[in-house]
């Protein structure tokens, strides 16, 4: 299972500070968070993105510049397979990017796609006429009812004009509860608290909202 971040300013700020404190949680995560990463960031804009097969804490996190909008993601690659840079999240699709964490068990929808995440993020899009947010509940709705198991969804969606969360896991709390901190002007989510930081407020299981 995977580590997100999605970080929003009204100002920009340096997304190595960021990076660096998020690779810090993954390289020291119960579950390994070293099957490559990525990054997507706001630049004039324009959504940038960069992925890297390299674990997040093997990089170099000082080549970034500064933005108003981030998400990242480590991956822990479900039964190691797939490990494929192609694989690695965000998901950009132009105007949405996509973030996710979880596994789901038997999921019967019908959507493209190389692995159960990217499928998510296309399923959702189905439903964008209805709204960002409603699109979002609506998908997860769907997904949840057709799902034998599911054992946790956690995913972020985000676009230059909004980012939406969904967070549902019915099982290990302790690992799969988003975290989200306001700081400095910045508003954080995190699939943990940042190391050292004790000023982050858990967020509730079964929350579906815009950030």
């Amino acid at each position: 299972m995977c580590r997100l971040l999605w970080v929003r300013s009204e100002r920009p700020f340096q997304i190595s500070s960021h990076l660096e404190r998020f690779a810090s949680l993954a390289r020291e995560s119960t579950e390994y968070q070293g099957h490559g990463w990525g990054c997507a960031w706001l630049e004039d804009g324009d959504w940038k993105s960069y992925r890297d097969i390299r674990p997040i804490w093997d990089d170099d996190l000082t080549q970034f510049g500064a933005t108003k909008l981030l998400l990242a993601h480590a991956r822990s690659a479900f039964r190691d397979e797939g490990i494929r840079v192609e694989n690695n999240m965000p998901f950009v699709d132009g105007e949405s990017v996509f973030i996710f964490n979880g596994e789901l068990r038997g999921v019967r929808i019908r959507e493209t796609g190389r692995i159960g995440a990217e499928k998510i993020f296309n399923f959702i899009k189905r439903f964008n006429r209805f709204g960002r947010l409603p699109a979002v509940q609506k998908a997860v709705d769907v997904i949840e009812k057709r799902t034998r198991y599911l054992r946790a969804m956690n995913l972020i969606i985000a676009s230059p004009g909004g980012s939406e969360l969904a967070t549902i896991y019915n099982e290990n709390s302790a690992y799969f509860q988003m975290h989200r901190c306001h700081q400095a002007g910045e508003s954080i989510v995190c699939s943990q608290p940042y190391p050292g930081e004790n000023n982050w407020q858990p967020i509730s299981n079964r929350t579906i909202q815009s950030l």
